[in-house]
């Protein structure tokens, strides 16, 4: 048996199906915009834990006592020249320039 729908039912059947599809995606809205908040909320939990974990651990490195620069004799050569030559010693040898210990440098002719 077929029924016939009036232009009022069809009318109010579409705007029925209107206003499910509006709930359904404005609760979608709703659960989207509460995850977002949710992570938002342990990302900036994960980034404080990270900032609060490194400065424990320079502070060994910032509480040693200040080192005092021992006097570099320079032999027929310029500062700047000298801390290039330091400048390289250090890059390629690895070891950090506060490290090493330069007594003199000397300029060797060829």
């Amino acid at each position: 048996m077929i029924t016939q729908v009036t232009l009022l039912e069809a009318i109010l059947y579409a705007a029925a199906g209107m206003a499910v599809v509006m709930a359904i995606l404005s609760l979608l809205a709703v659960l989207a915009r509460v995850v977002s908040k949710a992570i938002a909320v342990t990302e900036k939990k994960k980034v404080l834990a990270e900032i609060s974990v490194e400065p424990a651990q320079e502070t060994p490195k910032a509480t040693a006592p200040p080192q005092v620069a021992p006097q570099i004799t320079l032999i027929d050569t310029d500062e700047a020249t000298a801390a290039v030559l330091m400048a390289i010693v250090a890059e390629r040898s690895g070891i950090p320039l506060n490290r090493l210990a330069f007594k003199s440098i000397k300029l060797l002719e060829d």
